[in-house]
């Protein structure tokens, strides 16, 4: 068995454009004489790899801690996409991927708004994609608001350097942090 890390670090990853940076301070450390090292962290739970939850864009949708943890873990494909993304486009690959499905863009690749609806229609489960967002701006709402409601959990800011196109099991739970609208998560491939 190898398990792939493909989350980002929070801290060492830009914000999304306009969030806060996140904050980190060490409040005591064994290295300067005390008894145990502490420290403290603040940050959006959209920094680094997270899921968005149907609260995020949805009145009366959601938190992150109710999303099915079922929809994070098990049977995924990973394949390699460039650009917009179309509902045409769906319609071609999801007859031959899992319910889990991640997409590679090297940060480029997003999905239009057809994509959306075509993969709430096709029921998935999660989809993932290696950019901040799995929506192009002009489109960003829209298309986050089609999944949700289709009940398809969307995991952002991934790092797939080292995860070839295939097959794999993920494992993306999401923190439980309260009733937020999104949750770190530290996602992870694994291969036989």
């Amino acid at each position: 068995m190898k398990i792939i890390d493909i989350s980002v670090d929070p801290f060492t990853t830009p914000p999304y454009p306009g969030d806060p940076d996140p904050r980190f301070r060490w409040l005591s450390r064994v290295e300067q004489g005390a008894e145990y090292s502490l420290s403290i962290f603040g940050m959006t739970p959209h920094a680094g790899t997270h899921v968005d939850a149907p609260l995020h864009y949805l009145r009366g949708g959601t938190a992150a801690d109710d999303i099915p943890l079922e929809n994070c873990y098990g049977a995924c494909t990973v394949v390699t996409l460039e650009g917009i993304l179309t509902g045409e486009d769906m319609d071609k690959l999801l007859p031959h991927c899992r319910k889990r499905l991640i997409i590679r863009g090297n940060g480029k690749a997003s999905l239009e708004l057809s994509a959306a609806r075509v993969i709430a229609d096709y029921k998935m489960l999660l989809i993932g994609i290696d950019a901040q967002s799995v929506a192009f701006d002009a489109q960003e709402g829209d298309v986050h608001r089609e999944l949700l409601r289709g009940g398809v959990v969307i995991l952002e800011n991934l790092d797939l350097t080292d995860a070839p196109d295939g097959e794999y099991v993920l494992s993306a739970l999401p923190l439980k942090l309260g009733s937020m609208e999104a949750a770190p998560t530290r996602a992870v491939l694994i291969t036989k």
